[in-house]
């Protein structure tokens, strides 16, 4: 049975639209307090992931969360490596590494004084296959997995758990932008022949939030319509 500690407080990054809106709507009918954060003003608090001050400015806000799901995040360059510009490459690292780094250094420790948290970083599963013409994004992804990885073990007696989710492309906002060959190719390699949508992989984030996980953390978990091979 999925359950989740009286009182719950979540935190969703990137909660304005897309997989972060849904998990916020998901969370929210489990009668959880959600607060979303993103640039968008639709979102319950500004924050720019990518900048420590204003990651510590929403802590300070915020307060102590039980529940953290980093899903702010941005594509990047769709580019060969050799004409991918170095300032691409390091907006698109600040937002989906250093945004997710800054948000788990703030909100773990509260987790561990209180005895129980949960923590779900969103990578991709470009993080294991590697996208031609987006080696910024299946980089970052990359590193975010390992990330997850490495605070999952620091945390594993704590009662504080971190996973991460890698979805094949899905159906949102995110992926507005993205070049139409990229996304029919992502397509083209799923077994079910279709994009995921965000309530999907909300989901599973929803089962990785709750009282339901209690073995399991540094762990990836695909949500790829069967495009996933290890």
């Amino acid at each position: 049975m999925i359950t989740y500690p009286e009182g719950a407080r979540a935190l969703v990054t990137g909660g304005a639209s897309g997989i972060g809106a849904e998990c916020a709507k998901l969370l929210s009918e489990k009668r959880i307090d959600v607060t979303t954060a993103d640039l968008s003003p639709d979102a319950d608090e500004y924050v720019d992931v990518s900048d420590a001050e204003s990651v510590a400015q929403l802590r300070a806000r915020v307060g102590h969360v039980d529940i953290l799901i980093n899903s702010a995040g941005i594509v990047g360059p769709s580019t060969p490596v050799t004409r991918t510009e170095l300032a691409d490459w390091h907006r698109t690292f600040r937002v989906n590494v250093d945004g997710t780094f800054l948000t788990c250094r703030a909100f773990a420790p509260g987790m561990v004084d209180s005895g129980w948290g949960r923590i779900v970083n969103l990578a991709s599963i470009a993080a294991k296959d590697g996208n031609p013409n987006q080696s910024a994004y299946s980089a970052s992804k990359a590193a975010v997995i390992a990330l997850t990885k490495s605070l999952g073990k620091e945390l594993a007696t704590t009662g504080v758990l971190a996973n991460v989710v890698a979805p094949a492309a899905v159906e949102s906002p995110m992926n507005s932008g993205t070049d139409p060959a990229i996304l029919a190719r992502s397509q083209s390699l799923t077994p079910m022949g279709r994009m995921g949508r965000p309530d999907e992989i909300a989901e599973l984030i929803a089962w990785l939030s709750s009282n339901a996980l209690s073995f399991s953390t540094g762990a990836v978990y695909d949500a790829s319509g069967g495009r996933a091979s290890y």
